[in-house]
């Protein structure tokens, strides 16, 4: 297999992650693997220039993109309806073609359009030949009829609960239910909900004119395509989905799960600490760093330190945020050393030019793009977390959880099984979509046997649920991503799946990936 190693796809994978913890966006870079030339099942749509992206931010002059109009509640289809933002690379060779891949990169809530652009630098000729790649923002997303709660913490970060220095989880319970009520005067949110984002996706595959549509989701999206594939069997060609959601935890077990995902995840890039521990003083061995982080996320949950040139204040969350998003890919371990370091001394005061530089860039301000929200992504995330399945109401069974996770997994602090908006959310309007086995042999799973974010038993449960209708992919590496990250042994079976059809016949243990 060859293929151009660019960076656009993991420039928007560090993007994607950091906007989860609301940190710095960085750009996308332009890929020129695809061209504008329409297809006879494209053409139907009045493609034409893309909307302005985020101020700093490229988009690739090549994209073109279009508007579908969706129903906003599937229950009442004539009734109020909504738009879905859409976005295009046209196949390279139009007499290779095999039809349209459609691509989400997660979040929850994460836009979508320019993800055509980050993933065709990584994709090899037979890939862009075949393919039209179509990116989307989900619905209540970007440019799809962005929606707001009003929220004065911006960030998903902002959301997450973790616990007060001594594992007090009553301002947590506060601010749940104040995000909540402030949620709840949105009464059409509850519409946006992974079934009826699925929905929209068979409307957008009527809209270009396909039979069928080829999909890859990445975290989140993996869950989306299973509820598109579970809701529509007989119009899903080719699925790949990496970095996997168990559809029988979604969501509060899947959160959950993300304590132990951690202590998977994190003597990796201790490791790296350890090995310049001349350099950074961080500790001599994993075990030594795993001690000094913990020492200073408890400080700083204590003391938050302010941040030089920016109006933060760099409390133990907002560390654990970073850490977590820093994670995410095996060549971002070195940065995030450095910000370790950078945070240790700025809780002891004296922060060097490097730290400064290191803590800037890091905490840089993201603007949203032009018309879209600020809390827009925190908005949806929620609208989905919350709204796809029912969470437990009550309150006093989550201080006792919190407890016992923080004692396990004191990595994560006892965030993962604290209470979150949804226990004070409006019922959903639908049960989960049942996902059952069996069905067309169309799915190949991809899963990092050391990802924090969603974690090597989730990808096991999702495999579970698909049974013979997918092929599974287990991978000896860390970080939420694995195509494009080492691993020749799981990239030949994914672009080999893509252009052929064809599955592995057996499930497949990649060992080729160096230890970081």
């Amino acid at each position: 297999m060859s293929k151009t190693r660019g960076s656009g796809r993991r420039s928007h994978r560090f993007a994607a992650a950091l906007a989860v913890t609301g940190l710095t966006v960085l750009g996308v870079a332009a890929c020129d693997s695809a061209d504008d030339e329409d297809t006879p099942a494209a053409a139907a749509l009045p493609w034409g220039p893309c909307p302005a992206a985020a101020p700093g931010t490229a988009r690739d002059p090549r994209l073109t993109c279009a508007k579908v109009k969706v129903p906003l509640d599937y229950g009442h289809p004539d009734g109020a309806s909504i738009e879905v933002g859409i976005s295009r690379l046209g196949a390279t060779d139009p007499a290779k073609r095999h039809g349209v891949l459609l691509l989400n990169p997660g979040g929850p809530a994460l836009p979508g359009l320019d993800t055509p652009s980050a993933m065709a630098p990584t994709l090899p000729k037979s890939v862009l030949d075949g393919y039209d790649l179509i990116g989307f923002d989900p619905r209540g997303v970007g440019t799809s009829t962005p929606q707001s709660c009003g929220l004065d913490n911006l960030s998903i970060a902002a959301l997450f609960p973790y616990p007060a220095a001594d594992g007090s989880i009553d301002a947590n319970v506060q601010a749940a239910r104040a995000t909540a009520a402030k949620c709840a005067a949105k009464p059409d949110l509850r519409y946006f909900t992974t079934a009826n984002t699925a929905r929209d996706l068979d409307r957008v595959r009527e809209a270009l004119g396909e039979a069928k549509i080829s999909y890859w989701g990445q975290s989140y999206g993996t869950y989306l395509g299973t509820v598109y594939r579970a809701l529509y069997p007989a119009r899903t060609d080719r699925m790949i989905l990496e970095g996997n959601v168990d559809p029988a935890h979604v969501w509060a077990g899947e959160a959950e799960s993300w304590g132990k995902g951690m202590a998977e995840r994190f003597p990796d890039a201790a490791a790296v600490a350890a090995a310049q521990n001349a350099a950074l003083g961080l500790g001599a061995t994993p075990e030594e760093v795993t001690r000094n982080y913990l020492a200073l996320a408890d400080r700083l949950d204590r003391r938050p330190a302010p941040v030089p040139g920016t109006p933060q204040a760099l409390s133990g969350a907002l560390l654990r945020g970073v850490t977590y998003a820093l994670l995410l890919h095996n060549d971002t371990l070195p940065v995030l050393a450095q910000v370790w370091k950078a945070a240790a001394d700025l809780a002891d005061g004296h922060v060097t030019d490097a730290d400064g530089k290191v803590l800037q860039q890091v905490f840089a301000d993201s603007p949203a793009a032009p018309g879209v929200p600020a809390d827009n992504q925190a908005t949806v995330f929620l609208a989905l977390t919350c709204g796809d399945a029912e969470w437990s109401h009550d309150v006093g069974s989550y201080a006792q959880r919190t407890a016992a996770d923080r004692k396990a997994w004191p990595l994560s602090a006892g965030m993962p099984a604290n209470i979150w908006p949804c226990a004070f959310w409006p019922q959903p309007i639908e049960k989960p979509v049942a996902v059952t086995t069996g069905g067309a042999r169309n799915t190949l799973i991809l899963q990092n046997r050391r990802d924090h974010a969603t974690p090597w038993d989730s990808g096991v449960g999702l495999h579970r649920a698909l049974g013979d209708g997918a092929a599974f992919v287990g991978v000896d590496n860390g970080g939420h991503y694995v195509y494009h990250e080492g691993s020749a042994c799981a990239d030949n079976a994914t672009v080999a799946f893509l252009d052929t059809g064809r599955l592995p016949d057996q499930d497949l243990d990649c060992t080729d990936v160096k230890r970081p």
